[in-house]
């Protein structure tokens, strides 16, 4: 399997628990890994033969405005979703952050991986 890898993507998210965190969007970080069966677009240097990781960075950007989320858990598990299904990558790893949400702490967040199952 190869691995794609975007890091430290910033995106606005609809995020909180607290009616404070749910007034504005919050700035989060990802970090993402997913996998591409077969070496098919080292092979044939396309772009058709691989996930287009400029188009995954939009969607997620996208995505996270228009939806709403109280954990980043449900935000990570839903990104997951949205390249094993929609991007139909096999494997992923989400990690996600939010910044400066607590006092002397530079970030707090999850991490999850995901596959398709059968």
């Amino acid at each position: 399997m190869d691995i794609i890898y975007l890091c430290e993507l910033r995106a606005e998210a609809n995020l909180g628990v607290y009616e404070w965190e749910k007034r504005l969007p919050q700035t989060v970080e990802i970090n993402l890994e997913f996998g591409m069966l077969g070496p098919q677009a080292g092979k044939t240097d396309r772009i058709g033969d691989t996930i287009d990781y400029a188009v995954v960075a939009e969607r997620i950007r996208e995505d996270l405005l228009a939806h709403r989320f109280e954990l980043l858990e449900a935000l990570a598990e839903h990104v997951a979703n949205l390249l094993l299904n929609d991007f139909g990558s096999p494997w992923v790893k989400v990690d996600i952050a939010k910044i400066a949400m607590i006092r002397n702490v530079k970030r707090v967040g999850v991490t999850i991986e995901r596959s398709k199952v059968g």
